[in-house]
């Protein structure tokens, strides 16, 4: 029979860059870790793991960073595990100012074996293709934004002010497309930037397109006809919603939830003295943006437009939107439908354990939910 001491786990520390990993290999018998640096490629991580002969006794970490999960996959299909590793909870000495790439590795492989370390979750490379393609999006959406900018700012710096309410609607453009100017320096100069914003637009529509492919289409399918159904939700935000949580089942508080999006106050409180601030906005920032986006409706009083219909049908087929009916639409209301005493409120909303998940900034407080998600009990 084998040893305890022979199947102790090998602790590897990598301190991952585009050309080279530094790598710190901390054994089960050994106090401080050997340092060595390989190049950042298939073979050479291939040759390092076959070295060890028990990968499966390899435990892998290295920090989320700009070169993704692609080394934590190659270590699992060798069978080794891997996790990456959250940067910003890694713990730090105040005391420590240097930073070299073999004290970064050296420090995760300790703080790995000692059990300091919060890991991520890795999403599958589908789940990350479609997340891709909404970040994606966002970026267009803000490329469109300044190409509107300047467009505007040039327009302000020759005394053409628009003063007729709302830009870039309908009204708008018919005001854009009614200027004109004398100098053909400054025509061209106008030309070239409604080109750019109409370049712009036609990029938005078509990655729009291709992103609505994937609104029926796993894995992310019935996640985004849940998530439509709610108020203030396309069918485009709930994609960008499931794609940024993937597992909605790795929340098992709102409070959780809340820190992974980083919408909770700071706080810096010390004996009697209790100080809360501004959100703290360390979470994912896609995430946080998107479900402000979506608490924004909650702001006026509630329309039922042929979308929202459409995505509340989906996910129940009996309920309709309809004068005294309730506005949640869930199976609880629909089976005590008419109540006795109260016609347009939902009861069960206010059962013991409802979570609400307090969503905006320092002066809005919306409230996204109400009741529990019905995500929990279905992957992502």
């Amino acid at each position: 029979m084998a040893s305890v001491s022979h199947l102790a786990p090998t602790h590897l520390g990598l301190d991952v860059h585009k050309d080279t990993i530094s790598v710190a290999i901390l054994a089960h018998d050994r106090d401080g870790p050997d340092v060595e640096r390989i190049s950042h490629d298939e073979a050479s991580v291939r040759r390092l793991v076959g070295r060890f002969p028990e990968p499966r006794l390899l435990r892998a970490c290295y920090e989320a960073g700009p070169t993704g999960y692609e080394l934590a996959r190659l270590l699992h299909s060798m069978g080794v595990r891997c996790e990456v590793i959250a940067p910003s909870l890694i713990p730090k000495a105040p005391g420590d100012k240097v930073k070299t790439d073999r004290r970064d590795c050296r420090r995760l492989a300790r703080l790995h074996r000692a059990g300091e370390l919060v890991a991520i979750r890795i999403p599958t490379v589908q789940e990350e293709a479609v997340r891709d393609l909404c970040r994606a999006r966002a970026d267009m959406v803000e490329d469109r934004t300044r190409a509107r900018h300047r467009l505007g700012k040039f327009l302000l710096r020759h005394g053409r002010a628009w003063r007729g309410g709302n830009a870039w609607t309908l009204t708008h453009e018919r005001w854009l497309l009614a200027q004109r100017f004398e100098e053909p320096a400054l025509a061209a100069t106008y030309a070239h930037y409604r080109a750019v914003l109409a370049a712009r637009d036609a990029q938005l529509e078509a990655i729009q397109a291709d992103l609505a492919s994937w609104y029926d289409r796993a894995p992310f399918a019935d996640a985004v006809h849940r998530l439509a159904a709610y108020r203030g939700i396309t069918q485009l935000g709930a994609l960008t919603l499931a794609s940024e949580v993937c597992d909605w089942r790795r929340f098992g508080r709102a409070a959780a939830f809340s820190g992974f999006c980083g919408l909770v106050p700071s706080e810096y409180s010390s004996g009697s003295s209790t100080r809360r601030g501004h959100i703290t906005k360390c979470g994912n920032e896609h995430l946080r943006t998107q479900l402000v986006e979506s608490a924004w409706p909650t702001s006026t009083g509630p329309r039922s437009g042929p979308t929202c219909a459409t995505a509340s049908r989906a996910w129940i087929p009996r309920w309709w939107p309809g004068p005294g009916r309730p506005s949640c639409g869930c199976a609880a209301a629909l089976v005590a439908w008419p109540p006795a005493r109260t016609p347009r409120m939902c009861r069960h909303r206010d059962r013991p354990g409802a979570r609400r998940v307090l969503v905006g900034g320092d002066g809005g407080r919306t409230m996204l939910a109400g009741h529990r998600s019905p995500l929990r009990s279905a992957p992502g």
